[in-house]
């Protein structure tokens, strides 16, 4: 993989952490995660009225990534609720690569080197770090088993997205119906909660909706990158969006230990650096 392609992906990376500390650093993280759809969708149809089609074939796809996708921004809603940044990011981001690259190998048939595969032991190496609090109750269970599965619905949006992208006769096409049919989320997490909504000042709505377009400029340049390069290798480089999440964590909201935190998020960045090398 290029220099090009590793540099898009990194910037993708630290777009995605920010907006993260976005959704962390609001009071009403549902209607916030609301306003990131939100902003998905807006660019999503300027893109579909500008671009030819991606094609029939990618709707399968398209609906299959959007459901996943709920299911993401509800467990990311709760892992948030129950832990700080600095934790629940680095599980969620950290794991998500190994699933990538096993469902990559089964699926599309990418086999990893055995290069890659120190970098998943890093990866799980860090993850114990980041866990061990679990044993002593000092991470909540319902917080780690929502990290954990926010993990997994990473992994399948970015092996049903990687497929589908390859897929379609138009790469921003593709984005382009993804973002859109995200009116579909942000609908379903506004409805019954208009006076929350309203609740919210206009500066913060704003800061949400402006969120949600840098959560899909980073999202579009990891899925160019997927047309690029490997599903895993792209997937593995992308996490190390941890890093910033943990510096932003640490830095931003005041989290700590720092010792800990750091040292978790820069073990699962190593881990996840060697799976881009191999």
């Amino acid at each position: 993989m290029n220099a090009a392609i590793y540099l898009i992906v990194l910037f993708a990376a630290f777009l995605h952490a920010f907006w993260n500390a976005i959704v962390k650093g609001s009071a009403d993280k549902t209607i916030m995660l609301g306003m990131i759809a939100f902003g998905h969708v807006v660019p999503g149809v300027i893109i579909v009225g500008l671009v030819p089609s991606p094609g029939w074939e990618i709707w399968p796809y398209v609906v299959a990534s959007t459901v996943i996708h709920w299911a993401y921004y509800y467990l990311l809603n709760v892992a948030y609720r129950f832990g700080d940044l600095s934790v629940m990011y680095p599980i969620a981001r950290g794991l998500a690569p190994v699933l990538v690259a096993l469902g990559a190998q089964f699926w599309v048939g990418e086999s990893l080197p055995a290069l890659a595969w120190v970098g998943v032991l890093s990866v799980s190496a860090g993850i114990m770090v980041l866990t061990k609090g679990v044993f002593s109750g000092a991470l909540p269970m319902p917080g780690l088993l929502a990290a954990l599965g926010t993990a997994l619905m990473i992994a399948a949006y970015s092996l049903v997205d990687g497929v589908g992208i390859r897929l379609s006769h138009s790469t921003i096409g593709y984005i382009g119906w993804l973002f859109t049919a995200e009116i579909l989320v942000a609908a379903f997490i506004f409805a019954g909660r208009m006076d929350r909504l309203r609740a919210i000042p206009a500066r913060t709505l704003w800061l949400g909706f402006w969120g949600g377009v840098i959560s899909g400029t980073a999202y579009g340049l990891v899925l160019y990158a997927k047309t690029l390069a490997p599903l895993g290798v792209v997937s593995a480089i992308r996490e190390t969006s941890v890093i910033f999440a943990a510096m932003i964590g640490v830095l931003w909201f005041g989290e700590g230990p720092r010792g800990n935190r750091l040292l978790a998020a820069l073990i699962v960045a190593m881990g996840i650096i060697l799976i881009g090398m191999a």
